[in-house]
C-alpha cells in the first residue's frame, strides 16, 4: 500500500459514457492514498468510442486508467477491467480483497479461503463468461430493433428470435441460476458474492448485474440475485460514484448500455 507520507500517485480514469467504466469510479473512490481525477469521453454519433482513447492505449477501449508519480519514469497505463482492478486493489484498496489463506495453511495448495477463491473467480467471470453473454444479447437486440424497411422487419425479428431460442434463453437461465445459488451459499451467510463484506469483485460485477436487472432479471425467478442487484444500486459507494460523474459531466447518469 502507498506510504501516506509520500507524494500521492495521481490516478486518472479515462471514462467513456455508456460503458463499463462507471464501476471503476466506484472502485477508485474506495482507494486510499491517491489523487483521483477523471477525463470524460463522449461516444460519437455512430456510438463508437472517440479516437482520443487510442492515444492512451492502442485498442482505444474503456475503461482505461493511467497512474503517474514522481518515482516512476512514465505513466502506468492499465487496460482491461479485471487487470486494472487487481492492480488498484493490490496497491490502494487491500480492504476490498478477502483474506487469502486459511490459518495454518499459508502458501499450501488448497489452503486458500473460499472467500478469496470466489473473489479471484469473479474478477475473471465478470468480463468473461457473463459479460460476453450479455454482449451477444445486446447485438441480437440491435438486430431485432434495427431501423430496416417494414418488409425486412419480419426477417430481423425471426433471426433474433431463433438466437434467443437456440442460445440466449437457456444460457441466461444457466448463469442467473448459478449466481442465485452462489448468493444462497455465500460464505459465513454473507449477502455479497464472496461473503459478508463488499469486495472489488462485487464492484466489478455491479455493471453486468445491474444491466441484467434492467432488461432480463425477473424477481420471482431469481429473488436473491434481484435483491443483490438492488443492494448494489442502493450502496452508498455506487450512489456516490453516480453523483460524482454527474457533477463531472453535467449530465444525468445512464445506468444501462442498451
Amino acid at each position: 500500500m502507498a506510504d501516506s507520507q509520500a507524494v500521492k500517485p495521481t490516478v486518472t480514469l479515462h471514462w467513456l459514457e455508456l460503458s463499463r467504466s462507471q464501476r471503476i469510479v466506484w472502485l477508485l473512490q474506495e482507494c486510499k492514498d491517491i489523487d483521483f481525477k477523471t477525463e470524460v469521453y463522449m461516444r460519437q454519433s455512430d456510438k463508437l468510442a472517440p479516437p482520443g482513447l487510442k492515444k492512451i492505449h492502442p485498442l482505444g477501449k474503456s475503461p482505461l486508467v493511467t497512474i503517474s508519480s514522481p518515482n516512476i519514469a512514465k505513466p502506468i497505463v492499465l487496460a482491461e477491467s479485471g487487470h486494472l482492478t487487481e492492480y488498484l486493489t493490490d496497491h490502494f484498496a487491500p480492504h476490498l480483497i478477502p483474506t487469502k489463506w486459511q490459518s495454518g495453511k499459508e502458501n499450501q495448495v488448497g489452503g486458500e479461503t473460499e472467500e478469496w477463491m470466489r473473489y479471484s473467480y469473479y474478477l475473471q467471470y465478470a468480463e468473461g463468461s457473463l459479460m460476453s453473454l450479455l454482449m451477444v444479447g445486446l447485438f441480437i437486440d440491435q438486430i431485432r430493433n434495427a431501423p430496416v424497411p417494414f418488409f425486412i422487419k419480419p426477417l430481423t425479428k425471426t433471426i433474433a428470435g431463433r438466437v434467443d431460442a437456440a442460445y440466449l434463453t437457456a444460457n441466461y437461465a444457466t448463469h442467473f441460476g448459478f449466481l442465485e445459488s452462489q448468493l444462497a451459499s455465500s460464505p459465513q451467510g454473507g449477502k455479497y458474492l464472496c461473503g459478508k463484506d463488499l469486495t472489488a469483485a462485487d464492484i466489478l460485477m455491479s455493471f453486468p448485474i445491474m444491466a441484467a436487472k434492467a432488461q432480463l432479471l425477473k424477481k420471482a425467478e431469481y429473488p436473491k440475485l434481484y435483491a443483490y442487484a438492488e443492494m448494489l444500486e442502493g450502496h452508498e459507494g455506487f450512489k456516490r460514484s453516480v453523483k460524482y460523474i454527474e457533477e463531472v459531466t453535467g449530465e444525468p447518469f445512464k445506468a444501462t448500455f442498451r
